[in-house]
Formats: structure tokens, C-alpha cells, sequence
């Protein structure tokens, strides 16, 4: 028993969730919720989210919903830059809506790839 906690303490190896989230620089913060490339997402990118969402995520917090929006959320940045009709309210152009894109599919990927199986092995 000892030799497995002593085992458990020297693998100080970083997991792949531990390598994925410091290559695409995401933290998690109880109070402000994530945090990519030091920009806190809740902050500045929620009315945007509930935009291209069609009011069916207001916040990054569930990143399950943000993963099952997020076809949804797709479909509606295309379309927006393929017509050159950006939402100004927003301040949307095509630069930053491919960033957003971009954001949302490394969220998604995450999500898919560490999270939902721990929401499958919680039930």
C-alpha cells in the first residue's frame, strides 16, 4: 500500500487533460468560469455565445451545452461572413467570428475529449 501512494506521488507525468489545457492555455476559475489565453470568456464573449446560440447558452460555464450549441453556432458564423453582414451591435467581423469559431471548436474538442465521459461515468 505504501509503495503505490509513494508510486502515486513520484508520477508526477501531466495527464493528457493536463497537456491539452496548457497548449491551448484554458483555466477554469470558480467565480469567473474559463479562462482562455487570459481572456475571461463569461466577460467577454457571453452575448455573443447567446447570439450565435439562439439563446440557448448565455454563459461557457456548461460546456456541454456549448458543445451541443455548437453546430448550431457554426452554421450562424458562416453564414454571417458569407454575407458580409456582421452584427454591429456585437462588433463582429469576419476576423474575430473566425476566432470565436476557432474557440468554440478547441472547447468543444476538450469537452468531447475529457469531460463527457466523466459525465457519463457520474451517472
Amino acid at each position: 500500500m505504501l509503495n503505490k501512494l509513494t508510486a502515486l506521488f513520484k508520477s508526477s507525468e501531466p495527464t493528457a487533460e493536463q497537456l491539452f489545457k496548457e497548449q491551448h492555455q484554458i483555466q477554469y476559475d470558480e467565480t469567473q468560469g474559463y479562462i482562455v489565453a487570459g481572456v475571461v470568456l463569461n466577460e467577454v464573449l457571453s452575448a455573443r455565445l447567446n447570439y450565435f446560440s439562439n439563446r440557448r447558452v448565455s454563459s461557457f460555464n456548461d460546456l456541454a451545452a456549448v458543445y451541443n450549441a455548437g453546430m448550431i453556432i457554426n452554421e450562424k458564423i458562416d453564414l454571417e461572413i458569407a454575407r458580409q453582414n456582421f452584427n454591429t451591435e456585437l462588433g463582429n467581423t469576419a476576423k474575430n467570428l473566425q476566432e470565436f469559431k476557432q474557440l468554440i471548436r478547441v472547447l468543444s474538442e476538450y469537452y468531447r475529449n475529457f469531460l463527457r465521459e466523466h459525465n457519463k461515468k457520474g451517472r
